[in-house]
């Protein structure tokens, strides 16, 4: 018989060679003689034949009509498979022809006791005794192959039945439909159908099952007009799972038109149709249907009230959540283990954990769901530490997690930079091999690359043989956020060639490109979110917004912000675009239209635009709309308000009042504004007060480079050498590592990047050639260029290692390979020193191109020898 389902794993003919024969036992050919006088035993096997023929009790030792395959079928029925193994196994040594009675009692008693192993013994026996099957035999091997999920085995027994009825085609369709091959379990039904077999009352639900896998609804219509035919549309089971296909499908008025018309319903019923109201989103009339039910006196099963509870939890609604648990209360359900975990998940999901916390304390028994959901419940709640100590009592309580509770607690282990659990529920994972779910090894990434251990992440990602969308995601956000954006564009495009990327992907590689300036790569993903028509979802516009504004593309920015929904994020994006580049009457510009167009700040806008008018001098201003956030907005400052209006007064030159100000504050000042005040102590070479806040400093963090990095700088300005010798000594002793210099270059579409010292590039020659050729144009000019400034060696040394100079190498590849006149965009990873600065300002007055610099903190346009920072970095005025 020719092979007939579309994608079937093993053909129909018996000589294929998937034909999976277990080769444990191979027994030579059965006799089927009685006659046991004709073959030559041993006196062990005589012995062994007479345990089985010959009637002991008997005086005269007679042999008996006794048949020693009643006596398997008898072992059988008591369960005694191993026994009943034995015997088929001496049988078949001395050659005892075996009934099919026996071997159906057999197949029955393996597929009833799970016994695989056992059961492909009985298989090889079988196969080996005849090459046809008959419809009984074929049928148990088909039901115990079936339920052992073994379907190799199962397409071959089927092929070779002699004849099959109703039986053999709906257990094979069944197991394929219960193994998810839905299409092939359809493809077996209609050839069913057209081999002249009539489908009964068990073949529609498999097959309606399918069709609400795939799902497709054109089949299942077909399937319903074939229920009809066949006169089964009064069944309860074959209309249930009509309903239930339909709603799988998205067709719920169909299912709903089914439903109305059964002349007689059951619970499963009413759940089918609850349930895919809720499935389809339509939860309102899911619960209207479950109050019908009720006013009917159908009583409702666990399955109602977990569908119920998970309808309030969809709806967010926790009074009807409420109402609901009084009536599990009151019921038989009150003792029901799912019940109350439907019930945490609910008050978890509507944010009131308090009240979950509490079903989570009377519950009697607990499972591994229970504490899942729990520890679930604190993690989304913004209580990670909460979320460890519930699994620190699960562990108490000998509750072994599963691949959820893993993941959970993983979570909160990166929420709280717990490196050290983290290790170990990774080692854990491996020990109960949760590893192999995608889920544990994607909150692995998560952990490892929010713990600042990049390379570890990158090593449980290779590790996942299935790689989904969000495994990638979840690295290369980790990149990203572990500043390795250039390595997270080149997994971006990795990624695409095997996935499609969705909106959360898109936006992580979106704030890769605004990180390094890959404007190309930016507007690619742009043009990819126009096509796929994912460029209306979430915060993906905003993201757009904000890599053009990163980029320093203002015109494209302002283009995306008008073109969609005008949030206050999508606001507060532009206000940081003017507050980079030190435009503080452009961000209070854009504040008032803000403000005009009934859109409400948040602390976000204030901190934008306090960071606007301190990079603006706009002191006035600043402390304007410092005192209206509370008054007239009804926003509490919190601590990075502070350190803004810091810095405004600081940069201003009032350090008197910027110390004052915080010695006055009503909150307890953190290191960012004291961190603040020593910035404005580095500018206006404020040694003793910059001392001061580096002591506040480093009573709280000990740990942070840029601290190190400004008194340093605060010391190096100011002459004293000796003391940055100190402070670099002390980094060293405390492990802390200035990240090296580093630049990106867009060149046509392809990001380049540059490190510090970097002497291996392509074209470092011609680069280096290019500089000289400037620096001994600025001597000539009677500039101080960079190589003999009027920095002493030591500063020099500073410069090198707080700038790196990589914006240099950059700029002088662009303009090797970029026509004249052509603006350059460079981004970089550290402050842009003065050395560097002015080595910029005059080559755009030499080469008369846009040259333009994004640092850690601020745009810097060059454009005629001129800066659009006004000549103050932060270091003061500048010498050219």
């Amino acid at each position: 018989m020719a092979a007939f389902a579309r994608t079937s794993p093993i053909s129909l003919h018996p000589d294929h060679p998937n034909h999976q024969t277990p080769q444990t036992h191979k027994p030579k050919a059965l006799s089927f003689s009685h006659n046991l006088h004709t073959h030559h035993l041993s006196f062990k096997k005589t012995q062994e034949l007479s345990l089985l023929v010959i009637n002991t009790s008997s005086s005269s030792s007679s042999i008996t009509t006794h048949n020693p395959n009643s006596d398997i079928c008898e072992l059988c029925l008591v369960g005694n498979l191993e026994k009943a193994l034995k015997h088929l196994e001496s049988m078949q040594e001395l050659q005892i022809f075996v009934e099919e009675d026996a071997f159906v009692a057999l197949l029955r008693l393996c597929e009833w006791k799970r016994a695989y192993d056992e059961g492909t013994i009985v298989y090889s026996y079988v196969s080996n005794s005849t090459s046809r099957l008959s419809v009984r035999l074929g049928n148990a091997l088909l039901s115990m192959f079936v339920r052992f999920g073994d379907l190799g085995n199962a397409w071959y027994v089927f092929g070779k039945m002699e004849e099959r009825d109703v039986f053999s085609w709906n257990v094979l369709v069944g197991g394929y439909a219960k193994a998810g091959f839905f299409d092939e379990a359809l493809d077996l039904y209609h050839r069913m159908l057209w081999v002249g077999i009539k489908p009964d009352v068990y073949t529609f639900p498999c097959v309606l099952r399918s069709c609400g896998g795939v799902p497709d609804l054109d089949r299942g219509r077909e399937v319903h007009v074939h229920v009809l035919r066949f006169g089964f549309e009064s069944d309860v089971d074959v209309v249930n799972a009509l309903i239930t296909m339909y709603v799988k499908c998205g067709d719920v008025q169909s299912a709903r038109l089914v439903f109305d018309r059964m002349p007689r319903r059951d619970r499963i019923s009413w759940n089918a149709m609850i349930s895919g109201y809720f499935e389809n989103g339509e939860c309102l009339e899911g619960l209207r249907l479950f109050f019908s039910m009720r006013e009917l006196s159908v009583n409702p099963d666990l399955m109602t009230m977990t569908s119920v509870i998970s309808a309030c939890e969809l709806l967010g609604d926790e009074r009807l959540g409420g109402q609901v648990h009084g009536y599990v209360i009151r019921t038989e359900f009150g003792a029901e283990v799912s019940v109350y975990n439907s019930l945490i998940q609910m008050y978890s999901s509507v944010g009131n954990w308090d009240e979950a916390e509490k079903v989570f304390s009377r519950m009697e028994h607990k499972d591994v769901v229970s504490w899942t959901a729990m520890i679930s419940a604190y993690e989304n709640n913004m209580l990670p530490a909460k979320a460890l100590e519930t699994y620190k009592l699960m562990e108490l309580e000998g509750v072994l997690p599963d691949e959820i509770t893993l993941s959970s607690v993983l979570s909160a282990c990166a929420c709280l930079g717990r490196l050290d659990m983290g290790v170990k529920l990774h080692e854990l994972a491996n020990r109960t091999g949760h590893i192999s779910y995608v889920l544990v090894a994607n909150t692995l990434i998560d952990m490892y690359s929010k713990c600042k251990c990049i390379d570890k992440a990158l090593d449980v990602f290779h590790s996942i043989p299935e790689k989904n969308v969000i495994s990638w995601t979840s690295i290369i956000l980790g990149l990203r956020i572990n500043n390795r954006s250039f390595e997270a564009l080149i997994f971006f495009r990795q990624m695409k060639l095997s996935l499609k990327p969705n909106s959360v992907t898109l936006i992580s590689v979106l704030s890769a490109c605004a990180r390094i300036g890959a404007l190309m790569c930016g507007k690619e993903i742009h043009a990819h979110a126009l096509r796929t028509g994912v460029g209306l979802d979430g915060f993906l516009p905003n993201a757009l917004l904000n890599m053009y504004v990163r980029c320093g593309r203002m015109r494209p920015a302002w283009n995306q912000f008008n073109m969609h929904k005008q949030d206050v994020a999508a606001w507060n994006i532009l206000l940081t675009g003017y507050a980079e580049r030190g435009q503080g009457a452009h961000a209070v510009e854009l504040f008032q239209r803000m403000v005009g167009s009934n859109v409400n700040p948040n602390d976000i806008t204030f901190i934008s635009l306090l960071c606007a008018c301190s990079r603006s001098g706009m002191v006035t201003e600043g402390l304007e709309y410092f005192h209206s956030m509370q008054h007239k907005y009804c926003i509490t400052p919190n601590r990075k308000h502070y350190a803004c209006v810091v810095d405004l007064l600081g940069r201003a030159g009032k350090l008197e009042d910027a110390h004052e100000f915080i010695l006055k504050m009503p909150i307890e000042p953190d290191p960012a504004i004291w961190g603040a005040l020593l910035n404005a102590c580095r500018i206006l070479h404020q040694v003793e007060l910059g001392e001061l806040a580096a002591r506040h400093i480093f009573e709280k963090d000990t740990t942070s480079v840029g601290y190190y990095i400004l008194l340093c700088n605060l010391y190096a300005d100011s002459g004293k050498w000796d003391e940055v010798a100190k402070v670099r000594k002390t980094m060293r002793q405390r492990g802390l590592i200035v990240d090296p210099g580093c630049s990106w270059v867009e060149i046509k579409g392809k990001v380049h990047a540059f490190l510090s010292g970097d002497n291996f590039h392509p074209q470092i020659m011609e680069i280096k050639a290019v500089l000289e050729g400037f620096y001994e144009k600025m001597k000539a000019a009677g500039f101080n260029g960079p190589e003999k400034s009027s920095m002493d060696e030591v500063e020099a040394s500073k410069a090198e290692i707080f700038c790196g100079h990589s914006e240099r190498l950059a700029i002088a590849y662009a303009l090797i390979n970029t026509a004249p006149g052509m603006p350059i965009w460079v981004t970089k990873n550290l402050f842009m020193c003065q050395s560097c600065h002015n080595t910029v300002k005059f080559i755009t007055k030499v080469v008369r191109r846009e040259i333009s610099v994004r640092d850690t903190q601020q745009f810097h346009h060059f454009k005629d020898g001129l800066c659009s920072c006004g000549d103050v970095g932060y270091w003061g005025k500048s010498d050219i």
